[in-house]
């Protein structure tokens, strides 16, 4: 039988390997919480719409499901004043770690968030031109206005460093087996200096492309932009661990409604 000293000792152990365990899970959500808030900030959202998005959903929200929201709600929104939430000062309908004015401010205090003061501050975006297009044409046309739209959105937010790739051959005229609309775009936002045709050209008759994924992931990579598409691009993320990683934080998906 051991003597008491040792078993208080291990006591003591343990006690000290859950506080040091549990700091660690605290400390870690912290970071998770700063990422997400810190990368819809740099999308142009502000800080008190970005916060009423997490009361709402939660602190343990995905990114995406967090951005859905925010494109609900649009840039800007009012935040109701306390007074006028109810007795208790709730800011938000369903319960949350933000639902009082007081927590709201500790919240911002302790997290140390800045909202951008200028459009500087935003990250550059590089669209997967493809992916937009055939999504905002059901897979199956080539939709360039799905292009514009998306460059727009950015636009409209602020955001003036936007890349949009495309293969150089959707330059040639539609044909049944590849359907484009709008071709026009295509130039318009050439000579704008946003889009970029990858390289592709055509030997014995047969069409060669370059992997125009590569490109987006790269100038995404060495900017430390976004990316803008539905592709996971799992087999460059599968090439480097740090592609990977910024592949995992830095993707952006999207959907289209009503052309919005």
């Amino acid at each position: 039988v051991g003597s008491p000293g040792r078993r208080g000792h291990r006591a003591v152990n343990s006690q000290t390997r859950e506080r040091g365990w549990s700091r660690l899970v605290r400390e870690r959500r912290s970071l998770a919480l700063r990422s997400k808030v810190d990368f819809a900030l740099k999308l142009g959202y502000s800080e008190d719409l970005v916060l009423q998005v997490l009361g709402k959903l939660g602190p343990q929200a995905l990114i995406n499901d967090i951005l859905g929201e925010l494109v609900k709600l649009g840039p800007q929104i009012d935040m109701e004043p306390a007074s006028a939430a109810g007795s208790s000062g709730s800011l938000f309908s369903s319960p949350s770690p933000f639902s009082s004015t007081s927590s709201l401010d500790s919240f911002r205090t302790s997290c140390s968030f800045q909202q951008p003061d200028d459009k500087e501050n935003l990250r550059p975006v590089v669209l997967d031109g493809s992916n937009v297009a055939m999504s905002h044409g059901n897979k199956e046309v080539f939709s360039c206005q799905g292009i514009q739209l998306a460059v727009d959105w950015f636009l409209e937010r602020g955001h003036r460093d936007i890349t949009v790739f495309v293969p150089a051959w959707r330059k040639e005229q539609s044909r049944p087996d590849a359907p484009i609309t709008d071709q026009e775009i295509l130039r318009r936002l050439e000579k704008e200096k946003i889009l970029v045709f990858t390289p592709s050209r055509r030997v014995q008759g047969r069409r060669v492309v370059c992997y125009d994924d590569r490109f987006i992931v790269k100038l995404a990579y060495e900017s430390e932009g976004i990316i803008v598409s539905n592709d996971n691009y799992r087999d460059l993320a599968n090439e480097k661990p740090e592609w990977k990683r910024f592949i995992d934080e830095r993707l952006l998906m999207y959907s289209f409604v009503n052309d919005k």
